[in-house]
């Protein structure tokens, strides 16, 4: 039995249509949820609820009992993750589960140097406890999801033609969130890949300067590239009333990208997927493309 953790936000509930797709039979799959309510579309594919919160232990015991593997998305409380995600591998150990698929974080800069470090501490806290609990594991490092460039480009960016990020001339390999669920689900219904680490990233790299260039190509509009300090960018940010929480995420993924802390690549994540993953001008093209809107 597999059970998927986190089943009603974007990469759980993708993660479990790829396994149905992939001829996992709903009856093998769980879902573990807050509110059943918000999962109705879930259960109506005749997969199975069962309540749990990260907050609360007990909670987990009994929904991870008869579970063989175990999708760990992690969490997105980043303020008290840590506690959060010992639940999880204390309650997976003693309900036991025998395989664990954690999403981690990417970044070359695993040190408390690094602007994404508040991100990155309890991922990689998390990835220590499931090699020290005993139970076999897999841990995705995952890249930044494509589908959060538009935030960061802002919502009005063809209106005013500006990008306006502290991301200098750094470059991400990003990813389609779609595209890491999938390779996910092709890991939990395997048998290979116990104990190993895979790096899930594109097989090119980006900056928002060519990220401008592209976006002036598909709207037929010229949109520049502005890379402020990121001071600058908070105190204007702020001034349009951007919320602090947001400002700091947001700044700090720039700051890491312009220090070339996320301009990686790799094959890992082709071959699990079985092809290419989608590049950043083919999802721009999708999404702003005057013939797509």
């Amino acid at each position: 039995m597999i059970l998927v953790t986190g089943a009603t936000g974007h990469f759980g509930k993708s993660a479990i249509d790829f396994l149905l797709k992939k001829g996992i039979s709903s009856t093998n799959i769980v879902a573990l949820v807050r509110d059943e309510e918000k999962a109705a579309e879930i259960k109506s594919k005749g997969v199975a609820l069962r309540i749990g919160d990260y907050d609360n232990y007990n909670s987990l015991l009994n929904a991870f009992i008869g579970v063989e593997k175990l999708l760990f998305v992690s969490g997105s409380d980043i303020f008290n993750r840590g506690a959060q995600h010992q639940n999880v591998v204390k309650a997976a150990k003693e309900s036991g589960v025998k395989h664990v698929v954690y999403t981690s974080f990417q970044g070359k800069n695993e040190t408390e140097s690094s602007p994404l470090w508040p991100v990155a501490q309890s991922h990689l806290q998390t990835e220590a406890w499931l090699k020290e609990s005993g139970i076999d594991y897999t841990i995705l490092k995952n890249t930044l999801y494509l589908d959060f460039v538009p935030a960061f480009l802002g919502e009005k960016v063809i209106e005013t033609g500006v990008i306006y990020l502290p991301a200098g001339d750094g470059k991400v390999g990003a990813v389609l969130r779609a595209e890491m669920a999938e390779a996910t689900a092709n890991i939990l219904i395997s048998s290979k890949h116990a104990g190993k680490t895979y790096h899930f990233t594109n097989q090119e790299t980006f900056s928002y300067q060519e990220v401008a260039q592209q976006l002036s190509e598909i709207t037929g509009k010229t949109i520049n590239y502005i890379s402020p300090t990121a001071d600058e960018y908070a105190q204007t940010l702020t001034e349009h009333g951007v919320p602090v929480d947001f400002i700091g995420l947001f700044s700090s993924f720039a700051v890491a990208q312009e220090k070339g802390e996320l301009e990686m690549v790799g094959s890992d994540l082709v071959q699990i997927l079985g092809r290419k993953p989608t590049t950043v001008k083919t999802f721009l093209t999708q999404v702003y493309s005057p013939s797509n809107n």
